[in-house]
């Protein structure tokens, strides 16, 4: 039978159909769809142009005089109000993709609509037109008839008008971005200075102090008692991604009145006589919390031998050693003397008020002080002795040491600056890092889009922590070099050139070090001390506090990395001197009370903190929720790290137990550290190629039999092989 013969030509493929070739209008329709926008503001621009140029006469036509004709029948003079911005929208959507500092908001719009329609009603009652006249296009047109008429009939021509009124003024505090709580918060303030100055005018004539004060000495005691200037009323303009400034709370001012001034400063002079002493109180700084009596040092009359008189100045010492006699005569628990006041020829005495101001964050944030930084990392600390707002740059300290004992207001701070700083940045452009081995402090800020992963409470998870944050830092540098960027700003600035995403900055908070370096002293003092170091060019700053500020905790090492510290109240002398390398911090009243050191600083400054309640918190965070409600819980980046860790742990611990067997015995085999160990076959197995790795057995026989162990090498201790070979082991 014959064979078939079998063809060696490959089987035919089938051609695949050409697709069909786009038209023109297929090509065009998607590249218009793109910029419809600016299409639709194109036009509405030509015709509101055209309709204002036909409203002027300086163009004719049919279709153009019956459009003008209408419109000015219908809103009078409001028809060339309405074209021109109807020019003004048309070049806001031609221009949309350009970046400009403000956007119209639908708010805005409502509120020009609303100035628009009233003025057209106010136009046509004031002119006392006829329904005529509004036909003919005179005064508010026909819808300004439409509008006064009616309510004219109802509520009589005086209330209408005063409705109207208030209608162009809602309208104006709409297109300008201004609330009515901002309109009655300055009345009050105008109103509290107002008094303020009025107090501090009304001095008693009659008044003669213990030396004998003339009336020269009364006039400088009454401009003195003037206790702070006007401080100019700031309502930002804030960006329509951050959080409004009423999700804070206001702060309450209390002033001490002329009486009370009066009488402290006639105690104070008083008290400098008793003791042979002369000064005057020549200025008066009153603040939230304390007031600052200025004292000028006097002279004293001493013989000399040959029985002239001359004058001795008196000392600053002399006067600061009053301290606890100033103190008792005041009848004030603590008392702070600042001998002498920095820039002035005065020593200043700081006095508790009997009735303190309670400073609040929004107080701060919309100060001129705060408003003139212009920093993404600006932070709001209080108000000084003389109720100026103190605002600082986190990035030019660039880190921060708050130290202070229990209830001195220091979790309070740390709270105003976490949330002073999520306050004014999105979560594209900060992120926190939070850790607080107390567990109870910063939990209110889990859930914010701002944090990497959650607060981090436990010990040996915040080791982690702090070394991805090495890592991290050293992977930006490595960034950094790639694209020959020196600091985070210019890395940031190059990447909005070529349309990526920035890169975010890192604020570390540590809310309690004293548990930290009493478990893991070393490791901790190296790692902050490294990124301390080495951090701030790469965006990454650190804000770390404590209540036990002793050399155990605050470090020399940890202090001449932080150059700028805050000292709350604590216990000593030498703890304020721990923290602030000076004395004062054991004077200090609690509940906010500090001692700010800037990093370019000559003395401390006194600083009442601002207080933030958990009302605020939540509201803030509950606003960050609800505006990136896309973001996603994920796991912190350091999980990897931590993993790693634990199995270096665990293999740091069998790798000892391993070497002690070679110790032991001459001969080794994976059996025998099976039994020995209690691990499986495969991870002993891989301790059995670890030890021989590191050179304590022989090369590997066949059959798993036993192995030599090296006699020479029986003292290598593991230590010695990470630090030839690296921290990294293998798992087992």
């Amino acid at each position: 039978m014959a064979r078939r013969k079998t063809s060696s030509r490959p089987a035919k493929t089938p051609t695949p159909t050409p697709s069909p070739i786009p038209t023109w209008d297929e090509h065009l329709i998607p590249r218009l769809l793109q910029w419809r926008v600016e299409i639709v503001g194109f036009l509405l621009f030509v015709f509101s142009a055209v309709m204002l140029l036909g409203l002027s006469g300086l163009t004719h036509s049919g279709f153009l005089a019956w459009v003008t004709g209408l419109s000015r029948q219908l809103l009078g003079w409001g028809a060339y109000v309405l074209f021109a911005s109807g020019v003004a929208i048309g070049l806001h959507l031609l221009f949309r993709r350009t970046e400009r500092p403000n956007w119209i908001r639908p708010k805005q719009i409502i509120g020009f609509e609303l100035v628009l329609f009233a003025a057209l009603a106010l136009t046509h009652q004031l002119s006392t037109a006829t329904f005529d006249d509004a036909y003919l296009g005179r005064a508010g047109g026909i819808a300004g008839w439409a509008l006064t008429m009616p309510l004219q009939t109802l509520i009589g021509p005086f209330l209408t008008g005063l409705l109207f009124l208030i209608l162009v003024a809602w309208g104006v505090l709409l297109v300008f971005n201004v609330t009515w709580a901002d309109i009655i918060r300055v009345l009050v303030y105008a109103s509290g200075r107002l008094r303020a100055w009025a107090d501090a005018v009304d001095v008693d004539p009659d008044l003669v102090f213990a030396n004998d004060a003339t009336e020269r000495e009364l006039r400088e005691l009454e401009r003195a008692a003037v206790t702070q200037p006007v401080q100019n009323i700031i309502v930002p303009v804030r960006n329509a991604e951050l959080p409004p400034l009423s999700l804070l709370k206001q702060g309450t001012t209390q002033h001490l009145s002329s009486a009370e001034i009066r009488d402290k400063a006639r105690i104070i002079e008083r008290t400098l006589t008793d003791f042979g002493l002369k000064g005057k109180v020549i200025q008066i700084e009153q603040g939230p919390t304390i007031t600052q009596f200025g004292v000028e040092p006097g002279y004293l009359e001493r013989p000399r031998p040959d029985g002239t008189i001359h004058e001795q100045k008196v000392r600053i010492s002399q006067i600061a050693g009053l301290r606890a006699d100033f103190a008792l005569a005041l009848a004030v628990p603590r008392l702070r003397i600042e001998a002498p006041v920095p820039g002035k020829g005065i020593v200043g005495i700081e006095v508790p008020n009997q009735e303190a101001s309670l400073v609040r964050l929004r107080d701060i944030l919309e100060s001129a002080e705060f408003q003139s930084l212009q920093k993404p990392l600006a932070v709001g600390l209080g108000k000084t002795v003389s109720g100026r707002p103190v605002a600082v740059d986190l990035a030019k300290m660039p880190h921060l040491l708050i130290a202070g004992t229990t209830g001195s207001g220091k979790s309070a701070s740390i709270n105003a600056l976490i949330t002073c700083l999520t306050f004014n940045n999105t979560p594209d452009q900060l992120k926190l890092v939070l850790i607080d081995p107390k567990k109870v402090e910063l939990i209110r800020f889990n859930g914010m889009p701002h944090m990497i992963g959650a607060v981090e409470t436990d010990g040996e998870r915040i080791i982690g922590v702090l070394r991805w944050l090495v890592a991290e830092m050293e992977r930006r540098y490595e960034v950094f070099a790639q694209v020959g960027a020196r600091q985070l700003e210019s890395y940031n600035r190059r990447m909005v050139q070529q349309g990526q995403p920035p890169m975010p900055r890192i604020v570390l908070f540590i809310d309690e070090l004293a548990d930290l370096m009493a478990m893991y002293s070393a490791e901790v003092e190296r790692t902050l001390c490294r990124l301390a170091q080495m951090a701030r060019a790469t965006g990454m700053h650190l804000v770390v506090a404590t209540q036990r500020p002793s050399i155990n905790v605050i470090t020399g090492l940890i202090k001449a990395n932080f150059p700028a510290r805050i000292a709350f109240a604590v216990a000593s002398n030498t703890d304020s001197r721990v923290i602030i390398d000076t004395s004062g911090a054991e004077q200090l009243l609690g509940r906010g009370d500090m001692l700010f050191l800037g990093p370019d600083a000559a003395a401390p400054q006194r600083v009442q903190g601002c207080f933030i309640d958990d009302d605020e918190i939540d509201r803030l965070a509950a606003f960050w929720q609800n505006a990136w409600p896309e973001t996603e819980a994920e796991p912190p980046p350091w999980e990897n790290l931590l993993k790693r860790m634990a199995i270096i742990e665990d293999t740091d611990d069998l790798l000892e137990q391993a070497i002690n067997l070679c110790q032991r015995y001459d001969t080794i085999s994976t059996s025998l550290l099976q039994r020995r160990l209690r691990v499986g076959f495969p991870r002993a197995a891989r301790i059995m190629e670890t030890l021989y790795e590191m050179g304590l057995v022989e090369d590997p026989k066949s059959g798993g039999k036993t192995r030599q162990t090296h006699v020479d090498v029986h003292d290598t201790p593991l230590d010695t092989y990470i630090e030839n070979n690296g921290d990294e082991l293998p798992s087992i």
